[in-house]
């Protein structure tokens, strides 16, 4: 069950005629008939992935909560500005990304404080990202000492210039290719590599002795 503006999004488990629509062309569905079902397909299927990419990014379920709901709301009010010759993933995640950054900005003038810890590795830092992202879903790791590990990644990566954190979220965490993590950014291909390979410099720099 999902909640969209107060509304109660279910999904039937079988028989679902939406199952061999792309992306695109349910959001093209939604926009130019307004059926519903089309758009809950949408939230369906983006729920879990990008409720995990929120979490990471905010820190806390309840914001995580909060952005996502923000996001599927502004999906469905600018779905008339969707480019139909591009991707929907990358820019639900750039939507999704905005709203987050405006949640952060929102906190910061309200006092809140924004809590990261520089943390320390030696060795293959991206392989170590790899293994935090594996985990960051809420569910534990098997080993307590990977979990240790994870949480210390996950502290350097949070403490990352914002834009180098979105980078590594969206290309190590959520899987996203260097052109749909341009896309969602609105930046270029060099611009995400550069991100990314600064990022893991001064991840290397942060990550000591872990593990």
């Amino acid at each position: 069950m999902i909640r969209i503006a107060n509304e109660t999004i279910a999904r039937e488990t079988t028989g679902n005629q939406w199952d061999h629509w792309t992306d695109e062309e349910l959001l093209l569905e939604y926009r130019c008939t307004g059926i519903r079902e089309a758009f809950e397909e949408l939230v369906y299927r983006y729920e879990r992935e990008l409720y995990n990419y929120l979490y990471r990014y905010l820190g806390h379920s309840a914001n995580a909560d909060d952005v996502f709901q923000k996001t599927f709301l502004t999906v469905m009010e600018q779905c008339g500005t969707f480019d139909t010759s591009r991707k929907f993933r990358p820019w639900l995640y750039k939507i999704a990304t905005n709203e987050a950054t405006d949640h952060m900005r929102k906190a910061k003038q309200r006092c809140y404080s924004m809590v990261s810890i520089d943390a320390p590795t030696e060795g293959n830092v991206t392989n170590t990202i790899a293994k935090a992202a594996a985990g960051r879903e809420p569910e534990p790791f098997e080993n307590a000492m990977e979990r240790e590990i994870a949480g210390k990644v996950r502290e350097a990566v949070d403490a990352l210039p914002e834009r180098m954190r979105q980078a590594v979220y969206m290309v190590y965490f959520q899987g996203l290719s260097y052109r749909e993590a341009a896309d969602a950014a609105d930046v270029c291909l060099a611009t995400v590599s550069s991100r990314l390979q600064s990022a893991i410099v001064k991840l290397n720099f942060l990550l000591k002795n872990v593990g």
